[in-house]
Order: C-alpha cells, then sequence, then structure tokens
C-alpha cells in the first residue's frame, strides 16, 4: 500500500483539505462523483465551482474511481455531507479492509436513526480505525494559509499519527483526543447555533445577545453531549467552543448565512436555491430536535430554530420566546 492520502468528497472543504495535502507534499487523491468537474480539476488545477481562485498542487488528482483511491491509500479523509454519507461509506466498505485508516469530516448525524458519521463507517466498512477531524475551519480562510487549529479524535493512537503527519504544517496546527463521541457532537451542534447566530446579526441585535445566544448554545451541546456518552470537557476545545466562535461570528460559515437569511423574510426553500453548498445546521436541527424530544432534553434554541425551518415560526417572536424562558443553570452544573 503506498503513501498517497485520500480525499472522498470535492466540495469545498475536502478540496481545501486536498490542497492541505498537496502543499504538504502528499500525493493526493480527490474522489468526486462528476466526470466534468474531476476533468476541469485535473486540466486547471483548480476546482471553479467549490474553491475558486485556489490553486491545487500537480500532486492533487481527482478521479471519479473510488476503487482506486481507496486501495492505493491507506489513510482516507471522508468529506461528504450526512444526508449522502451511508450509501458512499456503503461502496467505499468493498474496497477498504482493516489496515486502512478513515477520518471523517462531516458535521452532522444520521436523520432517524440518531446515529454519528463514526457509527455508520464501523456499519458500513470494515476498517475499525476511525477518526473525526472537527474544529474552527473555515474552508476560505485555511485555503489562503491563515493559521488555524483542528482537532482529530480516535480511541487509535494510530489514526490520530497519520492524520496529524498528513496536514500539520506551519499554519494549521492537529491536535489529538480520543472522545469521537464529543467531537461529533460538538461540530454537528454548533451548526444549529450558527443558524440562530446568524438570525441575531440579521436582526441587527448586539454582541451582548450574540454572546448570550453561543454561551447557551454551548450549555445545550453539552447536554446533548452528556446524554450521547460524550466527555463535556471536550466542548472547551477545538470540537466545541473553537468551532462555535468560528462559525456563529463569521460569514463565511454557511449556517451563519441561512440565518441571516431567515431574519431577513427568506425561507428555507428560497435559501436552498441560492446556496450551492450545504448547510448542515438545518438538517442536523430535525435530527437533533427529534432526538431531544424523544429523550427528555431541553434545547430551546435547538427547538426554536427547527420551528422557524420546519414550522413557518416567525423569526422574531422565537427569538422573544428565548428571551421569555427561566433562566437555569450555567453549564457548571454538567460538572455536579
Amino acid at each position: 500500500m503506498s503513501e498517497n492520502v485520500a480525499v472522498v468528497g470535492a466540495g469545498s472543504w475536502g478540496t481545501t483539505l486536498a490542497k492541505i495535502l498537496g502543499e504538504n507534499g502528499h500525493d493526493v487523491l480527490l474522489w468526486a462523483r462528476n466526470e466534468d468537474l474531476c476533468g476541469q480539476i485535473n486540466t486547471e488545477h483548480e476546482n471553479r465551482k467549490y474553491l475558486p481562485g485556489h490553486k491545487l498542487a500537480d500532486s492533487v488528482v481527482a478521479t471519479t474511481d473510488l476503487q482506486r483511491t481507496c486501495e492505493t491509500c491507506q489513510l482516507i479523509l471522508f468529506v461528504v455531507p450526512s444526508h449522502g454519507f451511508r450509501p458512499i461509506a456503503h461502496e467505499m466498505g468493498q474496497y477498504i479492509n482493516g489496515e486502512h485508516a478513515v477520518v471523517h469530516c462531516t458535521k452532522g448525524i444520521e436523520q432517524d436513526t440518531y446515529k454519528r458519521m463514526s457509527e455508520v463507517l464501523r456499519e458500513e466498512t470494515p476498517t475499525r480505525k476511525i477518526g473525526v477531524l472537527a474544529g474552527p475551519n473555515l474552508a476560505p480562510e485555511l485555503a489562503k494559509k491563515q493559521p488555524a487549529g483542528t482537532l482529530v479524535a480516535s480511541r487509535f493512537h494510530q489514526v490520530y499519527k497519520l492524520a496529524q503527519q498528513a496536514l500539520h504544517n506551519r499554519y494549521f496546527r492537529v491536535y489529538s483526543s480520543t472522545d469521537v463521541i464529543g467531537a461529533e457532537i460538538g461540530a454537528t451542534f454548533k451548526n444549529i447555533v450558527a443558524v440562530a447566530a446568524g438570525v441575531v446579526d440579521g436582526l441587527k441585535m448586539g454582541d451582548n445577545t450574540k454572546a448570550m445566544l453561543m454561551t447557551r448554545g454551548l450549555n445545550e451541546m453539552g447536554h446533548l453531549g452528556a446524554a450521547m456518552g460524550a466527555n463535556v470537557f471536550t466542548f472547551g476545545g477545538m470540537a466545541g467552543i473553537g468551532d462555535l466562535v468560528a462559525t456563529c461570528s463569521s460569514p463565511l460559515s454557511r449556517n451563519h448565512r441561512v440565518g441571516v437569511g431567515l431574519a431577513q423574510g427568506k425561507t428555507w426553500g428560497q435559501l436552498l436555491e441560492e446556496m450551492q453548498m450545504v448547510a448542515e445546521g438545518v438538517r442536523a436541527a430535525k435530527a437533533v430536535q427529534s432526538f431531544g424530544a424523544k429523550h427528555g432534553l431541553h434545547l430551546p434554541i435547538v427547538s426554536a430554530v427547527y420551528r422557524v425551518l420546519y414550522e413557518d415560526a416567525e423569526v422574531a417572536g422565537e427569538m422573544q420566546r428565548l428571551m421569555t424562558l427561566d433562566a437555569g443553570d450555567e453549564f457548571t452544573g454538567l460538572l455536579q
């Protein structure tokens, strides 16, 4: 098996990771279903659809051949949206074995089953060397080599070492953890809070308002994480507060842009037509709302985002509803 690195998924995030890998001196196979997209990337060394204006190293080769991608690479970065995750994982499972390390970079959970992406990988592939990459990683900034950090969480130290050796460089710092559940929940939940933060900005509320929203969002993240078996201390790191700050504060965040659009009176259907890429917070709000109701969790921000997206609730009314709730415990209440 060669030392090539695979990236499965050629959206903005997958292409950015391929760019980093190529610039770090690795041979990269960047998998996509679309033959025209692969041809354009290989001809122009740029993904004009999802990461325009950023050249890729000659060592980055796009391909539609998933079998070749898997069989020539020990480390696979799996960068597929949550709604299409299982079918491609199933297909990939035909071509990998226990020696492969798969690090998924998907910030969502599966609808209806509430399964995390690492659980889906365990069900659909033979490898157990599974990890998750999560953190404050806005693709356009990383593509410009602006300094950032990320977390790779895995029960296997080898997975972290392979990912760190492949990705770590002078502007991208890769940290480690064994709390896969916490990393996945943090990466998923912050997108829901980012939609709400976008609403705050769209309504032109102040920084105090957004700070309160983000802090209470962290509290809800902790409650969901505790219910799913996470170590709540993980939410104080890259995959928790780090990702939350970046995604809730930046107009580069797709989820934040959804919230701004909702505050401006646009429907989710209109926003979907405008956006080329997935905003995972929209799907996550539905899944987490359902999970929370099933398990008796108090997640008022999630509920507010859900009602706006799926029940046509009035944005300003939901913000007012949040302000009339009884004040409860701070985040530290989870540790008692």
